[in-house]
Parts: C-alpha cells; sequence; structure tokens
C-alpha cells in the first residue's frame, strides 16, 4: 500500500483543490495499476527520478549519477528532446540510508515522475523498488546490483546483479590457473554477501582462504591481513572505503606482486580520501563494464565530455551507467513511438511502465558507452561484456 506521507500528501492536496483523487484518474485495479493520477496532468517535461547519496560517505557514486543523468539530459534536450518535449531530472539525497527513501519517493512522485533510475545503492534501491512496484513506476538502476532489486516486472538493472558479479568474477578466476587464493569480504553487508556468495558456489577446484569483517569491525584489519598475506591473489567483493584501509595496512605485509581483485563497489578507489594508490606496491584491479582510461570509443567520448564538464573526481563506471540509463530509456521510448504507442508528456507513470516493460521484454537492445548490444532478460538482469580493469597496475 502506499505510504503514509503520500496519501496525507494526498488528502491535504485533494482538499485543497476541491478536487477528488477519483477525478484525477482511475481507481487502481488488483494489481496496483492505475491511469493518469492526476500528479502528470499538468506536466509539461518528460520527468525522470532518482534517489542517491548525494553527500555523505558514498557521495562519489550519488554525485556521479545525478552529473552523468544531468549530463545525458542536456544532450538530449539539445537535441529536440522527444518530438520537441524536453526532459527532466527530479534528484534527490538518500545519504546511502534506506530510510530516507519512502519521503524521496513520495516526493518524486508526487511532482510528476513518469520514469526513474531508482536509487545509486542497493539497500536504499530495494525500498525504492517496493514503492515503485505499487505504483508501477519503471525504473533502470544504473548500479543498485542487489539479486532482489529487480524482483518485480518494473525493475531493471544497467549494472551486473551481485550473484552475476560474483559468477564473472569466478568465471575470470577460474582462468587464471591459480592454485590458492585469498577471499576478503563483510560478512553483515548485502552487496558484498551477495557477491561471495555467487563467488563461492562457482570457484573450481581452487583453495580459499576467507576472512571476513562487520561494520563493527572494520577499522583494524590486523588479523584478516595476517591470514591472507601469503595469497599473490586477494579477492575482495566490497566497498572502496574498506578496501582502500586494508591496502594502507597490508601494503608492507602482503606480497608487491599480490594483485587485489574487486567488484564494482571499487569504483572510484583511486579518488578516496586519504588514500594514496600510488603509494600501495600491489596491483588493485576490478571487475567492470566501463574503462575510465579508454582513449578511443564511446567510453573514450564520454571521459571526454564528463572530466571538461565534471572533472575526474566523480569520474566512475556508476556515472556512466547513468548515462548510459538515461539513453536506453530514452531509446525505448523512441522506439516503441516508432511502433504505433502514443506517449504524450502527460503520460502516466503506470502507462509508461507498460509500454517500456514491453520494450525491454521485446528484443530491445542498446549500446552505449558501458556495453554494444545490451538487452536485458526476463527478471531485469542485464546481459553484456564484463572485463577486467587494472586500475593501478
Amino acid at each position: 500500500m502506499k505510504s503514509l506521507f503520500k496519501k496525507a500528501f494526498a488528502v491535504v492536496m485533494a482538499a485543497a483543490m476541491l478536487l477528488s483523487l477519483t477525478a484525477c484518474g482511475g481507481d487502481r485495479d488488483k494489481s496496483g495499476n492505475s491511469g493518469n493520477d492526476g500528479y502528470t496532468a499538468d506536466n509539461t517535461t518528460f520527468k525522470i527520478g532518482m534517489s542517491g547519496p548525494l553527500t555523505g560517505g558514498a557521495a562519489v557514486y550519488g554525485v556521479a549519477v545525478k552529473n552523468a543523468a544531468q549530463m545525458a539530459i542536456d544532450e538530449i534536450n539539445a537535441a529536440g528532446g522527444l518530438n520537441g518535449v524536453k526532459f527532466e531530472l527530479l534528484a534527490y539525497d538518500d545519504v546511502h540510508d534506506a530510510t530516507k527513501v519512502e519521503a524521496n519517493y513520495a516526493a518524486m512522485y508526487e511532482a510528476g515522475m513518469q520514469v526513474s533510475l531508482g536509487c545509486v545503492t542497493s539497500d536504499p534501491c530495494l525500498e525504492f523498488s517496493a514503492f515503485s512496484a505499487e505504483d508501477n513506476v519503471f525504473f533502470l538502476t544504473p548500479s543498485a546490483s542487489n539479486d532482489d532489486v529487480p524482483a518485480e516486472d518494473n525493475a531493471y538493472q544497467m549494472c551486473f546483479a551481485d550473484g552475476n558479479q560474483g559468477k564473472v568474477a569466478a568465471d575470470y578466476v577460474n582462468g587464471l590457473g591459480l592454485d590458492k587464493i585469498g577471499i576478503f569480504y563483510k560478512s553483515d553487508d548485502s552487496y558484498s554477501k551477495g557477491i561471495y556468495d555467487q563467488f563461492k558456489d562457482n570457484i573450481k577446484g581452487i583453495e580459499t582462504v576467507e576472512a571476513s569483517f562487520t561494520e563493527s569491525t572494520s577499522s583494524d584489519f590486523t588479523q584478516q591481513i595476517s591470514k591472507l598475506k601469503d595469497c599473490s591473489f586477494i579477492f575482495m567483493p566490497i566497498y572502496y572505503g574498506p578496501a582502500s584501509l586494508f591496502m594502507i595496512q597490508a601494503k608492507d605485509l602482503v606480497a608487491a606482486n599480490t594483485t587485489y581483485y574487486g567488484c564494482d563497489g571499487f569504483d572510484g578507489i583511486e579518488s578516496a580520501e586519504g588514500f594514496d594508490i600510488n603509494s600501495i606496491p600491489q596491483t588493485v584491479s576490478m571487475l567492470s563494464h566501463f574503462n575510465s582510461k579508454a582513449t578511443e570509443g564511446k567510453a573514450a567520448e564520454f571521459i571526454q565530455k564528463y572530466t571538461e564538464k565534471f572533472g575526474k573526481d566523480t569520474l566512475n563506471q556508476f556515472g556512466a551507467s547513468a548515462y548510459d540509463c538515461v539513453y536506453a530509456i530514452f531509446n525505448a521510448i523512441k522506439a516503441a513511438i516508432d511502433a504505433g504507442e502514443e506517449i504524450d508528456v502527460t503520460i502516466s507513470a503506470s502507462d509508461l511502465c507498460e509500454i517500456l516493460k514491453e520494450q525491454f521484454q521485446g528484443g530491445f537492445s542498446y549500446s552505449g558507452v558501458t556495453g554494444t548490444d545490451i538487452t536485458w532478460d526476463e527478471n531485469g538482469y542485464v546481459s553484456k561484456e564484463a572485463v577486467r580493469y587494472d586500475i593501478k597496475k
């Protein structure tokens, strides 16, 4: 059901304007779908919503998503928008705190949001997914990788799901010919534990030395380093904050020829506060769908445009993925119009969701900064090529 905040807002607005909710649009059916509910009736732009950490410890991710999404929207608008109608980004700060999502979602929905990028990080996006399913709002998240984010049929990912990251990482490691590897993960974090579980399920014939930590033990990794220091390859499915701390504390204890290998949580590590990656003798690498040092192709074009506009501090795959999300949504809407759909600027979120679901499940593909011929399966998971990217050799 709708949040209490949304209900209260709707009642107040209805009383103030002497309108009833049924006059604004159709009643919900048992599936939760509705027609134009009044929130989009006055739209003069197509509105895309997003919630992410624009401040706080994970702000490098949220700011990158906001910047890159706005850059894509600016380009689309400069090129004439959608049949002359422009797009608008509604961006709200959730500080990587799932408890902030309800108010953010309500604000976006009541501001006329018709489609969304969901949330930037996984735990907030799980909350967003539940609310958006109730209102049948289509979203394509650039970076919320938890396997359960696309649990409903209105939800899709541009990033690799945690389970897919774990499997792809294991496939890569299986091909290295190693007898033993280390694994360092955060056992009370859904992102880290999800990737770890899938990685373990797919590792074949390789001895693993494992060390974990929790939020309450994330300031001193002495014991974990002691356990892992003899491993020449250490898989680290964690965010860059604890990863950079581990590397600082381990740099003189772990062999210089060791490789640290992470997933998308490593993105932005070279810009982490108080961390000089060049002082770390070990190789730092990650599973990625974006090379932030690309010198050709669409990735290089994105890098040039982004850094000219916003600098290098927030250049990462989260932003690149958000840029692709906006263009994928735009291209899917265009494809639907070309197929005969009538899409007006006041279309309800629910009606647009049904159109986009048909596109994303009907063979629509997209080529952009983070991949070529990108498609989605029936569960909302993305299909595209992943590569190992060396952040620091």
